[in-house]
């Protein structure tokens, strides 16, 4: 009888098991992702960042001052890796039409989803002399790409390598050449604004919520919005102005390279609140705003931080 009583048991065991293991088969498996920890450190000086190729970020790295040493290097869950190389000052970056676009001194590269990149656009492809190419940013129909070129930037900086005071006699003398481009995807270039005294050297180039063109003024630091067919300075003076933004509900961002800040700016009042500062250069950021930050380069740490913007104003 108690050898009898055993087999039940342990027959009775086994059959609970079986179903036990059928029903874990039928749970779904869900894959546990590793989360970006931001900041990440991505080299020397990043200048740019968009999100690209199966939601992971991709940053223009300009490294050293040799020439095809620049960079462009993906942030996923596996860590950083270098995607595309061979460039010599890669700057703004936007992702469109199944490619990152990205400026380079004076020209435009395009790089596929396997890192191979070709030339888009030549120097003298462009309608008026190109000198510093830098922010680029997708326009609202996803038919082309903004960039913009500030021009003559030796003339900006004292012996000290400071801005002229606005107003100088040498802020003055600067030459009024730098342009806002439009590149449609068949690399054709036209002007999308011309130079003007109010952006004397434009660095930053966005897109505003009804599609025109917003603009970063890197000498006067007049961030520049579209008003009645115009580009008209917000309230304020952000000098060093580098990337410019507008998020769903009408709020700016502004970040400026030569005082380590990015601001948020109210779309109603203009009134400005500081949303991060005393980093060593606040560089062209990415705005990501279903997770309520901006990816920002610090370009001479090397690093990337995350930057809450729902800091009241």
């Amino acid at each position: 009888m108690k050898n009898s009583l055993s087999f039940v048991t342990y027959d009775h065991m086994s059959s609970l098991m079986t179903k036990v293991l059928f029903l874990l088969m039928l749970i779904p498996v869900v894959a546990v992702h590793a989360q970006i920890q931001f900041p990440v450190n991505v080299g020397e000086k990043p200048e740019s960042i968009t999100k690209g190729f199966n939601g992971n970020y991709f940053v223009t790295v300009m490294n050293g001052n040799e020439e095809g040493d620049g960079e462009v290097v993906e942030i996923s869950e596996n860590g950083v890796r270098v995607f595309a190389t061979g460039f010599d000052e890669p700057k703004g970056i936007a992702f469109l039409n199944g490619h990152l676009y990205f400026s380079d001194v004076t020209r435009i590269w395009k790089v596929d989803k396997n890192g191979n990149a070709s030339l888009f656009v030549k120097k003298e492809n462009f309608p008026e002399k190109v000198l510093y190419l830098n922010d680029v940013s997708s326009d609202a129909d996803d038919n082309g790409i903004y960039v913009a070129d500030m021009g003559d930037t030796q003339y900006m900086r004292d012996e000290n390598g400071n801005l002229w005071p606005l107003g100088s006699e040498q802020a003055q003398q600067i030459p009024q050449v730098g342009r806002i481009y439009h590149i449609d995807l068949d690399g054709t270039v036209t002007i999308a604004q011309d130079a003007s005294p109010l952006m004397t050297n434009p660095n930053g180039v966005g897109v505003d919520n009804d599609g025109h063109i917003m603009v970063g003024a890197f000498f006067q630091g007049n961030f520049l919005v579209t008003r009645n067919g115009q580009l008209t300075p917000l309230k304020g003076r952000f000098r060093g102005a580098d990337a410019v933004e507008q998020d769903g509900t009408g709020d700016y961002y502004v970040s400026s390279w030569i005082q380590g800040k990015v601001w948020k700016i109210d779309g109603k009042t203009e009134e400005a609140t500081v949303l991060i500062d005393d980093l060593k250069s606040a560089a062209d950021f990415y705005l990501e705003e279903e997770k309520d930050r901006l990816l920002l380069p610090d370009m001479m740490e090397g690093m990337i931080y995350a930057v809450d913007i729902k800091k009241s104003n």
